[in-house]
């Protein structure tokens, strides 16, 4: 008995600290979203159940993976969602540092027609932060995963974004 109480006395930390270091997870990353469209006056996502479902079920299978890779999109489907992805060590980082890390390409993007959004010429420094805040993008919805020491982190959007000879906004 006295082992059983002191496995759940070391693990109740653990816990405490996986619930503040991710709780709220969808009012944080809505309200993260949201605050960066805000910047650029922009209509504020919705939560969407569904994109949320949808995001678990591709953060599960990236964490059964162990890498990262984007879902396909049906060809046939007249609104394909977008997504964005993010992979780190499994309790090292904070839910607000997860979102950061696509937030902070806004250093690297100039308004413009899709893919020419970029102040290096690399799409990949800055296609996160185009998704977070495409004008025509309505709905989100996110999971977070664990697998193999990993965390996967994954966000659905409807509309997706990042659609070639588009304006981003």
């Amino acid at each position: 008995m006295t082992l059983i109480l002191l496995m759940i006395a070391a693990f109740l930390p653990l816990t405490g600290g996986v619930e503040s270091r991710i709780g709220n997870l969808e009012q944080r990353t809505l309200a993260e979203h949201n605050r960066q469209r805000a910047m650029l006056h922009l209509q504020s996502l919705k939560w969407d159940p569904g994109l949320a479902r949808d995001a678990l079920s591709w953060a599960e299978h990236l964490a059964r993976a162990g890498y990262l890779q984007h879902s396909e999109n049906d060809p046939d489907d007249p609104s394909p969602q977008g997504e964005n992805l993010w992979a780190g060590t499994a309790g090292a980082y904070s839910l607000g540092s997860m979102i950061d890390a696509w937030s902070v390409e806004k250093r690297n993007y100039r308004n413009g027609v899709f893919p020419d959004v970029s102040r290096t010429g690399q799409l990949e420094d800055v296609g996160h932060y185009t998704q977070m805040i495409w004008g025509s993008t309505r709905t989100v919805g996110c999971a977070l995963a664990r697998g193999g020491g990993d965390e996967y982190f994954v966000c659905r959007y409807a509309e997706g974004g990042n659609v070639y000879g588009q304006r981003v906004y």
